[in-house]
């Protein structure tokens, strides 16, 4: 793809203003130097006066084809925030259109769709992205480290966890067993769970997964487990669950030398719903992405984090902003996304065949003929 020149101010289209547009990209793109929300696209009256209200003078589309039909690309980059079912069709259409495209998380539904989108973008020579924003969550930047400074050893058990405690269903599409929708925490947070557990420890070579169903009348998986045995040796084992009473830890990693264990969220979703802003911190004595230092994980060994065992890690900062620093660098150098249409086929791949695991009870082998 051609670089864009340096200065040149970038306009965003937004496709979509629910949670996803509204909580993340919009504020995110917003406080990217060089970016600029152009276009929001929705057709919903509410939201289309809340996008008004949030980011005045902003244009409203009713369809995200205005994004990219006509004499000439409306925007220089279309942000992909719609429902999940969409995800594939509109970014087929933009990048057919030449138009550079981030979707956010889960980029389609099978391994195969996103490898075909990572084909058309090479085809065309036009940018691709998946937002991945939990790559810049404080605790696995935090982790991340630890594990290259070699502070733990050898890795040999990982254990993450997405648990909330939401016992009454929200309804929305999120929730829906149509399949159509890529519905249920599998693809929802699950996204999230296995796309770091790759990003530390390598690609997986076998999958074994327990999706349930646990709320009444509920259509799609709420509490499910997803056990990875990485190519490395290193096993994962991932939990998401929204009927989760008593929550355990975000991440215990268990190496040769040590653990560290990590307790709670990191800051920078909570303070996006509270309409703060990068830039503007995260409240009245707390920069942006960083937390308090009660709630710092703790790295040890022989004795529980929660009698006194181990000794405090700072956190490091969370950094969602460096996503959008980078997806607005690389559409002006014409470097690589941060976030690759490969790496998420890889992701999903691995989702697929936790499907598959847990609807037949059988651990899935994803070497090529079983090597």
């Amino acid at each position: 793809m051609n670089a864009i020149a340096p200065g040149t101010p970038l306009r965003v289209g937004l496709v979509g203003y629910g949670l996803a547009g509204s909580v993340f990209h919009a504020p995110l793109v917003t406080a990217t130097p060089g970016l600029v929300l152009d276009t929001v696209v929705t057709s919903d009256p509410g939201r289309q006066a809340r996008a008004r209200e949030a980011h005045p003078g902003v244009r409203i589309a009713a369809d995200a084809a205005e994004l990219w039909e006509g004499p000439g690309p409306r925007v220089d980059l279309v942000v992909i925030a719609s429902p999940n079912k969409t995800h594939v069709p509109l970014a087929t259409a933009a990048l057919t259109a030449g138009v550079p495209v981030v979707v956010d998380k889960p980029l389609a539904a099978t391994a195969a769709e996103a490898d075909a989108l990572a084909d058309l973008s090479e085809r065309t020579g036009t940018f691709l992205s998946v937002f991945q924003n939990r790559r810049w969550d404080n605790d696995f930047l935090t982790l991340r480290r630890l594990i290259a400074d070699g502070e733990l050893g050898e890795i040999q058990r990982f254990e993450s966890r997405f648990e909330r405690w939401r016992p009454q269903l929200k309804g929305g599409w999120r929730e829906s067993g149509a399949p159509e929708e890529i519905g249920g925490l599998l693809y929802d947070l699950g996204s999230h769970v296995v796309d770091q557990a790759l990003v530390l420890f390598g690609p997986a070579v076998r999958v074994y997964a327990e999706a349930d169903v646990r709320r009444p009348g509920a259509e799609t998986d709420d509490d499910t487990f997803i056990a990875l045995t990485h190519a490395s040796g290193v096993r994962s084992h991932l939990y998401v669950s929204a009927t989760t009473a008593q929550l355990g830890p975000r991440f215990r990693a268990l190496g040769s030398r040590a653990g560290y264990v990590k307790y709670g969220l990191d800051p920078q979703e909570a303070a996006l719903r509270d309409g703060l802003r990068p830039g503007s911190g995260a409240g009245s004595d707390q920069p942006w992405g960083e937390e308090p230092e009660h709630l710092w994980g703790r790295i040890g060994s022989g004795e529980s984090p929660l009698t006194g065992g181990g000794t405090p890690v700072p956190t490091l900062a969370g950094d969602y902003p460096a996503y959008y620093a980078a997806v607005a660098a690389a559409l002006r150098e014409g470097g690589p996304a941060p976030v690759g249409a490969r790496e998420a086929a890889r992701c999903l791949a691995v989702l697929e065949a936790a499907r598959i695991s847990s609807r037949d009870g059988v651990s899935v082998d994803l070497r090529p003929d079983g090597a």
